[in-house]
């Protein structure tokens, strides 16, 4: 009897934790009597009706392989969901494959692709998604992470916790950029768990349509001023790529060439915002006297690929374990999550927007307690910095301003 095969294809960006999918995916498929072949740099070849990129896998092949960053099968962001000549070309490899179930491994729009990919087959090709983006913006139930998040976080938090420790050494600042697209979970996970000096996350401005570079430029500002009046002149502020996403196109175009990835997105890797707001801080202290050193660095691609920790380890075995378990039930077109710690698969057509043909954004909810305490331990002026009139003359004197001069400059952005 001929045995049924179930595909892999991989997604998007890098997580740490991609192999472990792949090789719980494959060791369970095999186990049920499975033939199980990987599909090489995501759609890419697919979409381009190449056949030859597809690899066979073994228990041999993977046994090892989850506890190593990177992928084995390579990734891409190409998307073949908005092209029909591009999805036939897909459907039309697999079918001659002859692949009865799919798994695929990526973020919201590789979940997209997958989802179309079920409407194209008609049915005839069982689809599971595996959910991972280090950007930790799925919804995904009881609050659990993506996978791949908990590993970037911790590789970033080491690297933030080593640049806090050279800013009090030699006496400066860094302003450290950090991937995130929409959410800032990344940004306020690393800069939490390090105890970073600030933090600054889109979800912020939520009630603004447009943000100004100038705005951010002033939290910064104010936090170095008041860490100043502290005693201090050092500290590491994090800052969320995403907060690109809410300023003015025109105004991101005053700082880059604007380039996009197959998806259509913004490379937002390619806006230097940490440079401009390090210039511009900069420009505004050395006019008030203050000479400040500020270096501005970003963490992104070192945590993409990095070791899976542990969490993440456990985690991937068992989203890979519950794919091939919900498709060879007779599951599909779901993407796979756990609440409890069991098995609980969420149907395409619950998460992914019709309009946008993307999935719903988890953003951070800055009215929590966790947002709260992250707040408490932030040197950011605060309303009640204001209240103080002591204290707003220490603040004047550590920005060589007078204290009223400091409250109109700086009084619209406390928090």
């Amino acid at each position: 009897m001929k045995k049924e095969i179930l595909a892999i294809v991989v997604g998007g960006g890098p997580a740490p934790g991609i192999n472990g999918v792949i090789s719980s995916v494959t060791i369970e498929a095999i186990n049920l009597g499975k033939k199980v072949i990987g599909i090489e740099d995501g759609f890419k070849w697919l979409s381009r009706g190449i056949s030859d990129r597809i690899l066979p896998l073994t228990v041999s092949d993977v046994s090892r392989i989850h506890t190593s960053g990177g992928s084995i099968l390579g990734t891409s962001r190409e998307n073949p969901g908005g092209d029909s000549q591009k999805m036939a070309n897909v459907v039309d490899i697999l079918k001659k494959v002859g692949v009865t179930y799919l798994v695929t491994i990526g973020g919201d729009d590789t979940a997209f692709t997958a989802s179309e990919v079920v409407k194209a087959v008609g049915g005839k090709i069982r689809v599971a998604h595996v959910p991972k983006t280090i950007d930790n913006d799925l919804p995904l139930p009881d609050n659990m992470p993506t996978f791949g998040f908990e590993t970037a976080r911790h590789v970033g938090t080491e690297i933030v916790q080593n640049l806090m420790e050279d800013a009090k050494t030699i006496t400066r600042w860094y302003f450290v950029t950090t991937m995130g697209r929409e959410a800032g979970h990344l940004a306020l996970g690393i800069g939490k768990a390090a105890g970073a000096t600030l933090v600054i996350i889109p979800e912020e401005f939520s009630k603004s349509k447009h943000i100004q570079l100038s705005t951010i430029a002033d939290i910064l500002e104010g936090a170095i001023i008041k860490r100043r009046a502290m005693g201090r002149n050092d500290g590491v502020a994090v800052i969320a790529e995403g907060l690109a996403e809410k300023i003015g196109k025109d105004e991101l175009e005053s700082l880059a060439e604007l380039e996009r990835d197959e998806h259509g997105h913004i490379r937002l890797s390619e806006i230097d915002i940490g440079k401009f707001l390090k210039n511009e801080v900069k420009k505004r202290l050395r006019k008030r006297g203050i000479d400040m050193t500020i270096i501005n660095t970003n963490v992104g691609y070192e945590v993409r690929s990095a070791t899976p920790i542990p969490f993440d380890v456990e985690y991937t075995r068992n989203l890979g374990y519950g794919a091939v378990k919900f498709l060879v039930s007779g599951g599909s077109n779901a993407m796979i999550a756990y609440r409890s710690g069991k098995l609980a698969p969420i149907p395409f057509s619950e998460i992914i927007d019709p309009k946008t043909g993307r999935t719903s954004i988890r953003l951070v909810d800055i009215n929590s307690e966790s947002y709260e305490v992250a707040k408490a331990y932030m040197i950011r002026l605060k309303k009640e910095d204001f209240d103080d009139g002591e204290n707003m003359e220490r603040l004047g004197r550590a920005g060589n301003v007078s204290s009223e001069e400091f409250e109109n400059r700086f009084r619209h952005i406390a928090i």
